[in-house]
């Protein structure tokens, strides 16, 4: 097998003559060449070149193959393309989709195109697609597929394994195979290993043990997620409150789905909002247009102005202090950028922590008294590291007033990033919205209050 970063290379050096064979319409060649290429590398290939030539490039790949690299492409290439293929193409790219990556496909688009799409889709297609919308976002039910294969409990295993061999491949994966009653019930799951050692006159129940982990439907997909990593399943399967299978889910969306979890988390902790536009992350920042980044971003700025204002407006009432020990305002920023880090890189850890399940609602006092001893120890190494430029800058009482601030900004701020997403939780909301910039204002608030009272009472 080439290694990675060599058949990457060997992409980069074979591209110009992909692009020379589609010039010359030598599409037989082209198709050879790009077959062997994973889906996900021939996206990226696609999206490479210009426009009027990637519709041309897709329409000659071999239609299932074709319809698994269309899957890979981001939502602003699948909507260009789409534009550019006929209703006929369209129709054929619809059928052969997965029903996930179909109902990927249509969450992406604008409602122009999901109208269009819907009316191109087979009556069988239309249906499986409708029943899977049904699910409310974010919901396991969202990405399930209903490409599996089910057995008999009293079928023998030459039966189930003949049975397999008929219908595995329409499934999304056969690395496990369910057992069903016949009323569709969900008995147990075992895996193909099993059934192909077993001996063939054997009957299916014979060699289940029964150890079978479902998932709702309505679950969160989080919790699938988190089931995965836990029993290390390649997929899991979906039941309705009967215990009717109705799908599965298999890890490769499961991971999509973490993938946009973190991404979520990351623009919600750099206070980048999700919900401008109704539209969810940012998937990809080099095809977002201008006016979505200006509307994500503007928001939670123009907010943390106001909260900042607050600041400004507490230094008001210790004027007289400033006049009294001008020395003071050098190490404000100081202060508060220190109080402000470390406020954030507790909440960061805290916000980890809860997204994993490592940290429950139930470990506040006991996560509020480590961070304290933290914090503590944190704010006494720096104002350790700080007093002495305080002396020399201000003089004694200044050096400690500046290494007693230190200490006690330290310790709220960490309180706060600690305390904030637990908040947050306890009221249904996302912890990763206690995010760097929120804490770090509250801080900055609390921090001006904190230094200028400390220094106004040793300070006359």
């Amino acid at each position: 097998m080439v290694p990675g970063k060599a058949r990457l290379l060997l992409k980069e050096l074979l591209t110009p003559e992909i692009i020379q064979l589609i010039r010359e319409r030598k599409w037989t060649d082209m198709r050879e060449a790009l077959i062997s290429w994973p889906p996900a590398e021939v996206a990226a290939l696609i999206q490479s070149i210009e426009e009027p030539t990637r519709v041309l490039l897709l329409r000659f790949l071999p239609r299932q193959y074709g319809a698994e690299v269309f899957s890979e492409l981001t939502p602003g290439s699948q909507d260009d393309l789409l534009n550019e293929l006929s209703n006929h193409e369209v129709r054929g790219l619809l059928a052969d989709l997965s029903p996930d990556d179909r109902i990927a496909l249509i969450e992406e688009m604008p409602a122009e195109v999901t109208r269009r799409l819907f009316s191109l889709l087979s009556p069988e297609d239309l249906k499986e697609t409708r029943q899977l919308l049904g699910y409310p976002e974010g919901s396991v039910g969202r990405v399930m597929t209903p490409n599996f294969v089910d057995i008999s409990a009293e079928w023998t295993v030459s039966e189930a394994l003949s049975h397999i061999r008929k219908h595995g491949r329409g499934s999304e994966t056969i690395t496990v195979v369910y057992v069903t009653d016949e009323t569709g019930k969900l008995l147990d799951e075992i895996p193909l290993r099993r059934l192909v050692l077993a001996p063939p006159e054997k009957t299916v129940e014979s060699i289940m043990d029964g150890s079978v982990v479902s998932l709702n439907g309505y679950s969160d997909q989080e919790a699938a997620v988190a089931m995965i990593k836990k029993y290390n399943y390649l997929a899991l399967p979906v039941v309705d409150s009967a215990g009717v299978l109705l799908g599965i889910v298999t890890i490769d969306d499961m991971m999509d789905v973490a993938e946009a979890e973190v991404t979520e988390d990351f623009h919600k902790l750099g206070a980048v909002s999700i919900e401008a536009d109704g539209e969810g992350p940012i998937e990809s920042i080099r095809e977002a247009a201008v006016s979505v980044l200006f509307r994500r971003r503007i928001v939670w700025l123009v907010l943390l102005v106001f909260v900042n204002i607050l600041s400004g407006f507490g230094m008001s009432f210790f004027t007289d202090t400033i006049a009294a020990a001008v020395a003071l305002v050098f190490f404000l920023p100081l202060l508060i950028g220190s109080g402000g880090n470390a406020g954030s890189q507790s909440s960061t850890l805290l916000v980890r922590a809860l997204a994993t399940g490592n940290v429950r609602r139930r470990d506040l006092g006991r996560m509020l008294g480590k961070e304290f001893l933290v914090s503590l120890l944190l704010g006494l190494t720096m104002a350790a590291a700080i007093a002495g430029v305080a002396v020399f800058r201000g003089g004694m009482r200044v050096g400690l007033v500046v290494a007693a601030s230190m200490v006690l900004i330290l310790v709220t701020s960490c309180l706060v990033g600690v305390l904030l997403p637990f908040i947050l939780q306890r009221f249904g909301k996302d912890p990763a919205a206690a995010s760097a910039p929120l804490v770090t204002s509250i801080v900055d608030i609390s921090g001006v209050l904190i230094y200028f009272s400390l220094a106004s009472r040793v300070i006359r």
